[in-house]
């Protein structure tokens, strides 16, 4: 039987045991190969598929075919069996992200794609099956933005979270109470299965203790929702990024932050205030060799590279050039100017030191970078920021921490650093008033020579 084509750049031990793992088995099955991913429809529609047919074109499949329903709910991608290989069916089913969980608790699905992080009672309903938030099980495959968007004529070009609150919930309800044309504003937003709908609720409406307006009009496809919205001159709605289409995006500032676009710089290091992970999940107790496989394709360069080909943000680390402001502290100001920020920031689990899941797949990523591009010898400095503190100087001293515990993850015997410090509280790029904002605040940058 010939050999799996690799799926990184570099052959690493990890992927040569699963390509090895992944031959025993298909070498020894007469039977078709399946693997069954059920869950959001923002990843369903068009990432999952791309994905679902590089993974078997890096498998040296042939006769790859894409089969979708009328309703676009339902994905089959299948791969014809050959002399050396058996065929492989990969279905995806997008009812909303909450349906994936649900399939994995049933076993009846291999991964749950999810637009949001997974739930305290579905970590307690799959704790049987799996811990399901360490990096084994939780993976995150892209970064992608809510876009608030309206028609494009709409003369409004920034909200505030609190303002949209205030018009999601039915409170403000005529735009010239915002600086518009008078007219009733008309809400578009996804269905209850939906992440996009449950990170929506979470990072605007619940923080202010608001519940989404009953005349808002609910869909279950984003691009329907888009479309919708792009023809009406007062509608308003929110939705990922690749589905702004005709719409016009916002920019958005949290309570403490100035205001932001969806674009692609700021919602690659989750500074925009809507910005967001989509994840895959899988169970321990069910994550075959194929599963595995697949999973592992999905952090390859190869499989990025989809990530990017179907408008979301992936996890490539880059370098970008930031403006200087005024109301930067000098010492960034200086960074600013002599140096390119990296298009990643290192964030940590709630309540502890340790690098979140997402940090700790990026340490390998900025290496790579790093060497690739000659960056490994005083050329790395790494800044550290906080959320508020009564003590100023205490803030102070727990973002300079930050930085040094991202350092000693990086530290190896060719990387040389350049300069480690923290800047406190500056610059919050979310609210400080509420869990989650200072959790996002807690961050440390990299940027190069």
């Amino acid at each position: 039987m010939r050999l799996l084509k690799a799926f990184f750049n570099k052959t690493t031990l990890p992927i040569i045991f699963l390509t090895s793992l992944l031959l025993s088995t298909l070498s020894t099955a007469n039977e078709q190969q399946k693997l069954t991913i059920y869950g959001s429809n923002t990843i369903g529609s068009q990432l999952g598929p791309a994905l679902a047919q590089s993974f078997l074109q890096s498998q040296g499949y042939a006769n790859i075919k894409l089969h979708s329903s009328p309703d676009a709910h339902q994905h089959t991608i299948t791969a014809g069996a050959n002399p050396t290989q058996p065929s492989v069916r990969i279905d995806i089913h997008t009812q909303g992200s909450s349906t994936g969980f649900t399939a994995l608790h049933n076993q009846t699905g291999d991964i749950a794609a999810a637009s949001r992080p997974i739930k305290e009672q579905e970590i307690s309903l799959l704790s049987p099956f799996s811990e399901m938030q360490s990096k084994h099980s939780e993976h995150i495959i892209a970064i992608d933005g809510i876009a608030i968007i309206v028609h494009k004529d709409n003369p409004i070009s920034a909200l505030s979270i609190t303002q949209l609150a205030a018009v999601f919930s039915g409170e403000l309800d005529n735009w010239q109470a915002l600086g518009g044309r008078p007219g009733a504003i008309n809400i578009y937003a996804r269905d209850n299965n939906s992440g996009t709908w449950e990170t929506f609720k979470t990072l605007v409406l619940s923080v202010a203790g608001k519940t989404l307006s009953t005349t808002a009009k609910r869909f279950e496809s984003s691009t329907a929702l888009s479309d919708s919205v792009s023809n009406d001159l007062n509608g308003i709605g929110f939705i990922g990024l690749p589905y702004v289409r005709k719409a016009k995006a916002l920019a958005v500032s949290a309570q403490d932050a100035v205001s932001m676009h969806p674009s692609k710089e700021l919602i690659a290091t989750e500074d925009y205030p809507l910005s967001r992970r989509l994840f895959f999940y899988s169970s321990a107790q069910n994550n075959s060799p194929l599963t595995q496989a697949f999973l592992a394709f999905t952090h390859s360069s190869s499989g990025q590279m989809q990530v990017e080909k179907n408008g979301f943000i992936s996890q490539v680390v880059s370098a970008m050039s930031v403006p200087t402001a005024d109301s930067m502290p000098i010492r960034y100001q200086q960074l600013s100017q002599q140096a390119q920020r990296l298009s990643v920031n290192f964030r940590f689990k709630e309540g502890s030191a340790q690098l979140d899941n997402k940090a700790q797949r990026d340490i390998d990523r900025v290496l790579t970078y790093l060497r690739s591009h000659n960056k490994t010898q005083k050329k790395l400095v790494l800044v550290g920021f906080g959320d508020t503190k009564s003590d100023p100087q205490r803030a102070l001293l727990l973002s300079k921490l930050r930085a040094m515990a991202v350092r000693r993850q990086l530290r190896r015997d060719d990387i040389i650093f350049r300069e480690v410090f923290g800047i406190g509280d500056a610059m919050p790029v979310a609210s400080n008033h509420i869990d989650q904002g200072r959790l996002k605040n807690r961050r440390v940058e990299l940027w190069v020579y």
